[in-house]
């Protein structure tokens, strides 16, 4: 599973998005999770991929979980520094 980020390609993806947050916004971002059945989901696919027992299509799902949780992560922080300000 490759999860590198090229973080300056990704501060000037992300640069319009923290722009316009606003306190609301920000609020609701840092607040936003996924239910419980994508948690589950993500904590089997996790297990297996511990065991090495995952195949190749659910080592491709569990990879875009990762990755989306990654810069779901990256946003919810840019919204947090907004709201320490």
């Amino acid at each position: 599973m490759n999860r590198t980020f090229d973080t300056p390609v990704l501060e000037r993806m992300l640069r319009p998005v923290t722009r316009s947050l606003n306190v609301e916004a920000a609020k609701k971002l840092v607040r936003l999770k996924a239910d419980a059945k994508v948690q589950a989901r993500v904590a089997m696919l996790a297990g297996k991929c511990n065991e090495g027992l995952l195949t190749a299509d659910e080592e491709a799902e569990y990879d875009r979980y990762i990755a989306f949780a990654d810069f779901l992560a990256i946003l919810q922080a840019k919204a947090r520094l907004l709201l320490a300000k």
